[in-house]
């Protein structure tokens, strides 16, 4: 075994880095991004837009427009001439800057060699791989050591080379609208990413789709934004729905869906029941207050899962909910207004 001399780096000598952005806060370059939903809502036309834009510089929502740069899309499941250029020509995009590399002799996956040559070689600021699965090489995408290690060199290429990196992603059948469980594969997909998008349909009006930020680690979750897919007019960006959440776009189970409406309710409760954190209320009194709103003690325990730091913790013959005394001295903040719920 060759060993590796150790060697420390002090972080008061580690400069300082800003973080360069495709579309502020949603795509980084020099990073993974993940985009995933369900089948056919949008996310092929939508990355084919950020492709069309990318290539002539046209602002994103809320944006400036920008020079233009060179794209690497691979695809493993749209023909080239019948679906991706039609759909590139209608979002009006510079062909010339936009290329894929071959895989006719041979399959591609993240990390062959030619992925690297192609960025040096055509100097592109953007590669796109669509889906996830169809590019991870013979690995286990279940396997969180696997994932962990594909990703990570992939990561480091891009940050190399400073080029954004968009992994399509499919989303599991989970009867939850826990959007961090949704993903395909390991959850070190996911952890790998410094940004992962969520793509639906608006469950009332279909034919919006909407992009929820559902992870961002290197700066504040965006506001959700709106496209429409017209057969005439073909993709248009669109306002007002700045607040669209995950789980008004997830599809789950109408049972399922009752049952978070219940964890939801459950969840507002709790969170003004212990809004101090030195309160301790008995879980047989707890059960009697939340019955009155018709919650039962399923979903209260659900909803308890969801506030970090709560437990139920048995003092004498009696099950109290608190929080462990080193959290009692905080307040509770609007970190768990957004918590996933989990089903």
């Amino acid at each position: 075994m060759t060993k590796v001399e150790l060697k420390l780096n002090k972080l008061e000598e580690v400069e300082l880095e800003d973080v360069n952005w495709l579309w502020y806060p949603y795509i980084p370059f020099g990073k993974i991004t993940v985009i995933q939903g369900d089948p056919a809502q949008g996310k092929t036309h939508l990355l084919l837009k950020i492709a069309a834009q990318c290539t002539t510089g046209d602002a994103f929502p809320d944006t400036k427009s920008f020079e233009p740069f060179n794209v690497i899309y691979q695809t493993a499941e749209d023909g080239l001439g019948d679906t991706i250029k039609p759909r590139l020509i209608m979002s009006g995009a510079d062909q010339s800057r936009i290329v894929n590399i071959d895989e006719d002799e041979l399959p591609l996956n993240v990390l062959d060699e030619r992925v690297e040559e192609a960025i040096i070689r055509t100097g592109a600021k953007l590669i796109i791989f669509d889906p996830i699965q169809a590019y991870m090489g013979k690995i286990d995408i279940n396997s969180a050591i696997e994932v962990r290690e594909i990703l990570g060199k992939l990561a480091r290429m891009a940050e190399k080379h400073d080029c954004a990196v968009i992994l399509i992603g499919h989303l599991n059948k989970r009867e939850t609208v826990n959007s961090s469980t949704r993903g395909m594969g390991s959850m070190d997909i996911r952890a790998c990413a410094r940004s992962v998008l969520l793509v639906g349909r608006l469950k009332d009006d279909p034919n919006v789709r909407i992009i929820v930020h559902d992870k961002s680690s290197l700066a504040p979750e965006g506001a959700s934004v709106a496209f429409e897919l017209d057969k005439s007019k073909g993709f248009t960006w669109v306002d007002g729905y700045e607040d669209v959440a995950a789980i008004d776009i997830l599809s789950v189970p109408t049972k399922t869906k009752k049952d978070n409406s219940q964890v939801m309710r459950a969840l507002e409760r709790l969170k003004v029941l212990f809004a101090d954190r030195t309160t301790k209320i008995p879980a047989t009194e707890l059960y009697e207050i939340l019955a009155k709103d018709g919650i039962d003690e399923t979903a209260a325990k659900r909803a308890k899962n969801l506030i970090p730091g709560l437990e139920s913790k048995k003092i004498g013959s009696e099950w109290i909910w608190m929080f462990p005394a080193e959290e009692r001295k905080e307040e509770c903040n609007s970190d768990t207004d957004d918590l996933p719920i989990e089903i």
